[in-house]
């Protein structure tokens, strides 16, 4: 089984996915909608990765803030991963995403991706780097 990694935005999720073995993870693609209230559509692409990729838990990053207190994105979030309990019955595991969309930006930087390649991007490589966290904050004690 894998494990499922999310970037929760407004407009946009950013997907990732584990490796069979749970060793790396890979940036999927960027679900995008129109309203920032519209998951209908984003919900079901979820659906349909989960089964394509055989995922058994999901990883859904939590924009806290800088003083771990929660603001509207937060709560946005915690929302999300309700709806995304209920409608696929998987768990869903939140973890701090602090500060993962400037890591996803610094790596493409020091790629050569130019300002307008990068904000493609940004969102699927932030998933990645949240689940590969993730995945590598559970390996610490198994070693």
């Amino acid at each position: 089984m894998r494990i499922l990694g999310l970037d929760y935005g407004s407009r946009t999720v950013g997907v990732a996915v584990s490796d069979p073995l749970m060793l790396t993870a890979q940036g999927v693609e960027i679900i995008r909608r129109d309203r920032e209230n519209a998951l209908r559509r984003t919900l079901a692409r979820i659906e349909e990765l989960i089964g394509a990729y055989e995922v058994d838990r999901i990883v859904l990053g939590l924009p806290l803030n800088m003083d771990d207190s929660e603001g509207p994105r937060a709560e946005a979030t915690r929302e999300f991963k309700e709806k995304l309990e209920r409608r696929t019955g998987l768990p869903v595991i939140l973890v701090d995403e602090r500060l993962t969309t400037v890591e996803a930006d610094e790596v493409m930087m020091e790629a050569g991706l130019d300002r307008f390649e990068r904000k493609k991007h940004v969102d699927r490589i932030a998933a990645q780097l949240i689940l590969q966290d993730y995945m590598n904050s559970q390996k610490v004690g198994h070693e």
